[in-house]
């Protein structure tokens, strides 16, 4: 019996960790599924956050805290939302202008790139030579992994958030040119736009995420729960999918290939030489170096971690974004949901037989 077609419109932004979704939908992973898998690629979170809420899209790819955020209702518009699986945790990156790059050096001429104390203890001293004129860096949301990644690692090198630096917020792809022009010292923000402003000759890449948090999730794949609930063999369905196109992903041999499709028009429209730079190990680092970055992670990275959710929680409450309650940490955490994933492996079987039917 065949399966009839589900349609599920999912919004994306042209970051390297939306290449599981892609790749699901390029490779056919999502149609063995009986999917049709539309993507739409979104120019900020806001617009993503704001579309899965008023019904444009069925999932996305989302900033790992924005399901909590929803939950919470820290949004515009009320959506609750289900995150069954984590897309990426490790792509994320924190790059300074050239200017503020040679004025840590000149400070701190031990300075070690990628190293989170070496690098904080530079931009504290240039923080103090400045004589309490904040330093502008920007993140992607006020509800996401770069937003409160960076917060820590600064609050931990003795640098006061809001005052020391002031942190507003920009649309990924529009970082490099807001460094190259001067209105932004820095920035925390997920490949290839670290790459971009380095390949530009603006930026300078001095420390990767995964030196402050190996492990923790930086993108997740959000359903509005209300279609969770409504269609959950549908959901099953499009966790597999995403299964399959993670484990393609994951090959090396399978890279040149995915770089020529996240550079497609419709998909980043960024250069096959930005892109690949985390994926080949050119990935270039202030000092000269080049290095490479993992966006996916292993089998177990797919799983929301429960813990990191209440990791996300503790910096909201940190941050003056919600009070400190029982009741909010289980709406946030309840975002999370590692069980869902396993569920839909195991109901793989069932697929076969023709479940759709009742979908």
């Amino acid at each position: 019996m065949s399966r009839p077609i589900e349609p599920i419109r999912l919004g994306f932004m042209p970051l390297i960790d939306a290449a599981i979704p892609i790749v699901a939908a390029d490779k056919g992973f999502a149609a063995l599924e009986g999917l049709d898998l539309q993507l739409m690629r979104e120019t900020s979170w806001a617009n993503i956050r704001d579309r899965i809420a008023i019904g444009h899209f069925e999932a996305a790819h989302l900033l790992a805290p924005m399901p909590l955020a929803a939950n919470l209702g820290l949004t515009p518009f009320e959506a609750p939302l289900v995150t069954p699986m984590a897309l990426g945790p490790g792509a994320n990156a924190i790059t300074v202008s050239r200017a503020l790059y040679e004025a840590m050096r000149a400070a701190a001429p031990d300075l070690q790139v990628n190293d989170p104390v070496s690098v904080g203890a530079a931009l504290k001293a240039v923080v103090q030579a400045r004589a309490g004129k904040a330093l502008q860096f920007a993140v992607v949301h006020p509800h996401s992994a770069q937003n409160y990644v960076l917060r820590y690692w600064l609050s931990a090198c003795g640098i006061t958030p809001d005052r020391d630096v002031e942190i507003g917020v920009l649309p990924p792809p529009l970082m490099p040119d807001a460094l190259a022009s001067g209105a932004v010292d820095g920035f925390c923000v997920g490949e290839p736009w670290n790459s971009r402003a380095a390949h530009q000759g603006a930026g300078a890449i001095v420390l990767t995420k995964v030196a402050i948090w190996r492990g923790g999730p930086e993108k997740v794949l959000g359903f509005r729960r209300a279609f969770a609930e409504a269609k959950p063999q549908v959901l099953q369905a499009a966790l597999r999918a995403m299964k399959a196109a993670a484990q393609w992903c994951r090959q090396p041999e399978h890279h040149e290939e995915l770089i020529d499709i996240l550079s497609r028009a419709n998909r980043l429209n960024i250069s096959a030489k930005d892109i690949g730079a985390a994926l080949t190990g050119t990935m270039p680092l202030a000092d000269g170096r080049q290095i490479a970055i993992d966006p996916f992670g292993d089998e177990a990275a797919l799983r929301p971690d429960i813990g990191a959710a209440d990791w996300f929680f503790a910096q909201m409450v940190r941050w003056g974004q919600v009070t400190d309650t029982a009741d909010n940490c289980a709406a946030a955490t309840s975002a999370f949901r590692p069980d869902l994933l396993p569920g839909a492996i195991a109901a793989e079987a069932a697929t076969a037989s023709g479940f759709f039917d009742q979908a």
